[in-house]
Formats: structure tokens, sequence, C-alpha cells
């Protein structure tokens, strides 16, 4: 099978969706998400940081994707999307976030929702976004 969208830009929340809710803490890591996420990057792909963590929170979520080798094309922001429109809202082909509507998550007992990242990468497969 060839892959058919190659380039897209993902923007990838991190509380709830990389790792378990314990802001301002980094929680555990959320299962299949490097899975998916190195999936993504070897298939050629941008990851946005797409989160609401500022300051020093959010240089702790940054250090998370580098001791994982995840590069990040962008943290909260597209790069190039300020070439074209003037609008905050990061650009991306794709959104994966707890919060989003349709994205599944799985819930723990006594916990908040995570991403379901094996259902995710079924249908990052389905789209042939990854093999």
């Amino acid at each position: 099978m060839v892959q058919r969208f190659v380039n897209q830009i993902i923007a990838v929340d991190f509380d709830g969706t990389c790792v378990e809710h314990e802001y301002p803490f980094i929680g555990v890591e959320v299962s299949g998400c490097l899975f998916t996420l190195d999936a993504l990057v070897k298939a050629g792909h941008n990851i946005v940081l797409y989160t609401m963590r500022s300051d020093e929170h959010l240089q702790e979520a940054v250090d998370w994707f580098a001791e994982r080798r995840i590069p990040l094309w962008g943290i909260n922001s597209n790069p190039q999307q300020f070439a074209w429109t003037n609008s905050p809202k990061v650009y991306a082909h794709i959104y994966i976030d707890d919060a989003a509507l349709g994205c599944p998550t799985i819930k723990k007992v006594g916990s908040r929702p995570v991403v379901d990242w094996a259902k995710v990468h079924e249908e990052l497969q389905r789209r042939e976004i990854i093999l």
C-alpha cells in the first residue's frame, strides 16, 4: 500500500493525551502514545505540541518529547501559518486531544479519560496517514 498523505501537520495535546492528568506534574505516559507518535514521525509528518501548559510547565512537556526523541515541529504554533494568516489558532490537518469530540478515550476508574492510542493508531492506518 502506498501512503497517500505525507507531511501532515498533527497537533497533539499533552495532559490526558500523551500523559495521564496530573497537571502541574507530568503524569504517567498513556499506553501506545509513543508507538503512534514515533510512527507519525517516521512517516514524515510534523508534530505540533498543542497544550494549555505555559512557562516552566510547558518546558517540562517539551522536555518530555525531547527525552523520548519525538521531534516537535512546533510548540503551540504552526511555524508556517503566519505567512498566510494572523489567526492564533494552530493550523493542523489532524488534532489528537482527549477533549476533542470524537477522539477515542479510555476511562480509568477514579480518573479523567485519556486518549485511546490503539484506536487512534488504527484510524491513522485506515486513513493511510501511517502504515
